[in-house]
């Protein structure tokens, strides 16, 4: 309870799910990383809900994570979608045929000339406001691309696209907000460990079992992000 209200109180939080196994069915495994805590639930549900018992119904920060329904209650302002998740999509778009993968393709080649530039950002070769100028014109022509492809014969493409509009917004947190990465890696690596232990295990065999693994993890992941031994 301690540690999910320090997460609470965060800037910034990355929320990621996997699936996990509880008495022999369904369930999930949530985490919630912030800059000093790391959060597991495991619920049998993958709903808004449980989102916002991590979150809290009030939250204030920035949400990062991917385009999954639970998280479309976070004010579109206060989010960041993962660009990891969104490259994959626009792969799968510029693996078709006609305009659309033309446009995937033209999608994707704005993603790797702004990746280009932020391992910059990240490594410490280029500031953020030097960032900010250099790919300034690629938010214009990255909702340009999508506007087109939006009108284009691809079912699938025209969902994603329109979308992705309804929340062009928060493609571009990442450019104004410190602490705000322009992927949700962080919780998927925080999930990583949570599925060895899946694997090495079956999931959990109880309600109890579930409680023991979440506030497990929750004290190994914080420990260690906080280089402290374990």
């Amino acid at each position: 309870a301690e540690a999910r209200e320090l997460a609470q109180s965060q800037k910034v939080a990355y929320l990621d799910e996997t699936g996990w196994r509880e008495a022999k069915k369904k369930a999930w495994l949530w985490v919630m990383v912030t800059a000093l805590v790391t959060v597991y639930e495991v619920s049998r549900s993958r709903g808004a809900k449980v989102a916002k018992g991590l979150l809290g119904v009030d939250w204030a920060g920035f949400l990062v994570s991917d385009r999954w329904s639970a998280y479309h209650w976070v004010d579109v302002l206060r989010r960041q979608l993962c660009w990891a998740h969104l490259i994959r999509d626009f792969r799968s778009v510029s693996e078709g045929v006609g305009p659309s993968a033309k446009l995937g393709k033209a999608l994707l080649g704005q993603a790797d000339q702004m990746f280009r530039e932020w391992q910059k950002v990240r490594d410490g070769t280029l500031s953020r406001d030097k960032f900010r100028r250099r790919i300034r014109r690629i938010p214009t022509r990255v909702g340009r691309l999508l506007r087109r492809l939006e009108r284009s014969e691809d079912r699938h493409a025209v969902g994603m696209a329109r979308d992705l509009l309804s929340r062009e917004v928060a493609l571009w947190a990442f450019l104004y907000i410190d602490g705000v990465e322009p992927t949700n890696n962080i919780a998927e690596r925080g999930v990583r460990h949570a599925v060895l232990w899946r694997k090495g295990s079956f999931g959990t065999d109880s309600e109890t079992g579930s409680r023991y693994v979440e506030r497990m993890l929750t004290a190994t992941a914080t420990l260690r992000q906080n280089n402290c031994h374990v």
